[in-house]
């Protein structure tokens, strides 16, 4: 049970005027049953196509905030974009093997997290894959706390907005595995200190960030993986942290 909130604005960020959208990402055509294979596939058309994602909601969609239920009818529903106005979606994760579950033809569970950093509460989108068909089955409010990644997304809060804590949380060498600018189709590895993280930072975004939750993650987990990956443009980080003596450490980043 999460607990209540105080929930106001994120229904009115979710519901509104069905067609007040006129800039739709891909045309509303039918989708290849091909769609529901992979759940990578399936959020990215979700999340452009209207046609497509008022078939797959079970309305009237729950909104539970703990204490609090409220229920959306299919009228009221808005178009919910997502990441897709975005160049990139986040992924925060335990193992790489969580990674690649997004496109495991076996999964019939996922969640997608839109993550409110300042305002420390996350909601939750709840997806089922019944009879073939992925589902929007739910809407989950929570308080941050109460997420299974909160130690790391108060974490990650800091770190990407103080740069005197961000330096305090790298490793004395980072390990890096990245492009080799001399040959396109090899990986160069090496070690970043911290006098040379400047030159090597990526840009995170802070605020507002995504996850996509496939499988199960534990609150005592002692590694995460932040993934940034672009949408279109082929960019892909990954900062991997570990925890020692109760601190998260920047160990490693591939690109």
């Amino acid at each position: 049970m999460t607990e209540d909130v105080d929930d106001s604005e994120v229904v009115a960020d979710t519901v509104g005027v069905e067609g007040e959208d006129p800039d739709e990402l891909i045309a509303d055509e039918p989708m290849s049953v091909a769609v529901d294979e992979l759940f990578d596939d399936f959020i990215f058309n979700f999340a452009a196509n209207r046609k497509l994602q008022m078939e797959r909601i079970v309305f009237p969609l729950l909104v539970n905030s703990g204490e609090k239920k409220e229920y959306i009818e299919r009228q009221a529903w808005k178009m919910e974009r997502f990441f897709m106005h975005q160049d990139y979606y986040t992924l925060i994760v335990d193992t790489p093997e969580q990674i690649e579950l997004l496109k495991d033809t076996a999964l019939t569970a996922a969640t997608v997290e839109k993550i409110f950093l300042d305002d420390h509460f996350v909601r939750q989108y709840l997806f089922h894959r019944e009879k073939g068909r992925w589902m929007l089955t739910e809407i989950r409010n929570q308080t941050m706390p109460r997420n299974p990644n909160a130690p790391f997304l108060n974490f990650y809060e800091q770190f990407v907005s103080d740069s005197v804590f961000q330096r305090e949380s790298l490793c004395n060498e980072i390990e890096f595995v990245g492009p080799d600018p001399d040959d396109d189709f090899k990986q160069m590895e090496g070690v970043i200190t911290p006098d040379f993280w400047d030159a090597f930072r990526p840009d995170l975004p802070k605020g507002l960030i995504y996850n996509i939750v496939c499988g199960n993650q534990h609150p005592s987990a002692d590694q995460k993986i932040f993934v940034l990956r672009g949408i279109a443009n082929g960019l892909e980080v990954e900062l991997t942290f570990r925890l020692r003596n109760g601190r998260w450490k920047l160990r490693k980043m591939t690109t």
